[in-house]
């Protein structure tokens, strides 16, 4: 089970090799286990789950209650000596997605499996009713996995909000790397 630590800032020291699309910075979590970006202005804290003991990532865009859009990102590691091969990604995904308790699902994308060399990755969007707001609200999901690695990220948004957090997701999804592991964040990567 992955153990985070967090701090609040990190200098970075000079030709460090970290890179970032303008306006968002560099998430890296486990000293490389996982890294994607977000937007810079984005909130991030951590929360521990009681019953499974799994840390969360947790980032909002604003800070709550004010916020339209939250990201959740949960790694975990997969026992060793299993051939996950036939393991079908996007069926995994389909069973460990769950609407939010208490509110009413309008509907579900199909799953979309896509492969990147080493990096297998589904994904899939569901509609529902918010209880708590009585409005339509979405939520999307990605489980990736590399090597023995796997990533859960829930994406909550308002779908008049679409246009502003889809391509946050897709620049996530385009710069999520797993298992590239580095000796020190702050050198970057090939230090």
């Amino acid at each position: 089970m992955a153990k985070w630590r967090y701090e609040k800032t990190q200098r970075m020291k000079p030709g460090h090799g970290w890179k970032a699309k303008p306006g968002y910075q560099i998430i890296v979590a486990d000293r490389g286990a996982v890294r994607f970006d977000v937007p810079r202005t984005w909130i991030f804290k951590l929360e521990t789950n009681e019953k499974t003991g799994l840390t969360t990532m947790t980032l909002h865009n604003r800070p709550e209650p004010d916020d339209d859009c939250r990201l959740q990102v949960t790694h975990m590691y997969l026992p060793q000596g299993y051939d996950w091969s036939s393991v079908s990604w996007p069926e995994l995904l389909e069973q460990a997605v769950t609407e939010p308790a208490e509110s009413e699902p309008l509907g579900r994308s199909p799953a979309i499996h896509e492969q990147r060399r080493d990096l297998e990755l589904a994904w899939t969007e569901t509609r529902y009713l918010d209880a708590r707001e009585h409005r339509e609200a979405r939520s999307r999901f990605c489980l990736a996995r590399r090597g023995d690695i796997v990533v859960l990220f829930t994406l909550d948004y308002w779908p008049e909000h679409a246009r502003r957090f889809l391509p946050v997701w897709e620049n996530i999804m385009a710069s999520l790397r797993l298992g590239e592991y580095i000796k020190d964040p702050q050198l970057g990567p090939g230090h």
